[in-house]
């Protein structure tokens, strides 16, 4: 379908339908929720000119089509569903970006590698705020993709991995942040802050040496083409070299663990109805999605949505 050009005026959503555009033909859940938040943005941000009404019209029909047209998707027509992939998709591409960044192979292909992930955590926001984990990876990202654009044009070598923290550098962060959801590595210009630091006592893992294999990386355009490229979440002997996902440092509650552990007793004579299985499979997913980076928590939470739907008929 042929998109009336975006107005000058809805430059906020441009980066969204970007995305969507590129992935028409590789991920149809990834360009129906891109172009579902463009729209929310758009509706909001519109002056309901000519130009904006006819665009985000043309967005809206498009969207009813593909709901027709993937009625049996469930990534586009259940938010549970489409939340666990898209949050996937996301990190895997954040986790390749990162790996290339701290092996030192850096390039235009990183940079768009880390403005596509830091955008889907834009589109993440669809479902509700983020966790800590994605506003953090969200973050970190956006900084990558500006900060190694900015070196690559100023002819600098940049400096792979986390930079030393900088109260300077600290206060910026969230203005630089915001600006960055804005500017694409095309037009990037501002310095980047430093990434937010969940724990500032936490050491970093030291940068990985740069590869001697000689095997040339796959680059952005190559992942995004088949996500089927894009390598799983690290595992744990391969942590010290790559990103470490942020785990809250505080201690659970033990009433709060006994709540969450508390076994459910199945209710005799419950009747499954096949919209309930299908609900529980969602919850299931939605736990295996969570495991891919360690977010234990929600996976817990996200079963035992699963077993007490299985056992009691209820919610």
């Amino acid at each position: 379908m042929e998109f009336p050009p975006c107005p000058p005026s809805l430059k906020s959503i441009q980066h969204f339908l970007k995305l969507a555009q590129e992935h028409d033909t590789r991920d149809v859940v990834i360009a129906y929720w891109a172009r579902l938040y463009a729209l929310q943005v758009g509706l909001k941000a519109s002056t309901q000119t000519g130009e904006e009404t006819k665009l985000l019209l043309g967005i809206m029909d498009w969207l009813e089509q593909m709901k027709k047209q993937y009625a049996e998707n469930e990534a586009i027509t259940n938010e549970v569903a489409a939340q666990a992939h898209i949050e996937n998709y996301a990190l895997k591409l954040f986790l390749y970006a990162d790996k290339q960044d701290r092996e030192e192979n850096f390039g235009k292909n990183v940079v768009k590698a880390f403005y596509s992930s830091g955008v889907l955590y834009d589109i993440l926001q669809t479902f509700g705020e983020l966790s800590e984990e994605a506003l953090h990876n969200r973050k970190y990202a956006k900084w990558k993709a500006a900060y190694i654009h900015n070196c690559l044009k100023n002819g600098e070598t940049p400096i792979p991995g986390p930079l030393p923290d900088d109260d300077d550098e600290a206060e910026l962060e969230g203005e630089n942040a915001n600006a960055s959801a804005d500017t694409s590595p095309e037009d990037a210009g501002a310095v980047a802050p430093a990434p937010y630091q969940p724990d500032p006592d936490a050491q970093q893992p030291a940068p990985s040496s740069p590869t001697t294999s000689g095997v040339v990386p796959p680059t952005a355009e190559e992942v995004l083409n088949n996500p089927n490229k894009l390598p799983s979440p690290p595992v744990d002997e391969e942590k010290p070299g790559g990103f470490v996902p942020y785990v809250p440092t505080a201690q659970p509650n033990p009433a709060t663990a006994a709540t969450i552990y508390q076994p459910i007793v199945p209710v005799a004579g419950v009747q499954i109805t096949p919209d309930q299985m299908i609900t529980a499979q969602k919850y299931c997913k939605y736990a295996g999605s969570a495991l891919n980076y360690d977010d234990v928590k929600t996976a817990i939470e996200n079963l035992q949505k699963a077993l007490k739907l299985l056992s009691t008929g209820s919610e």
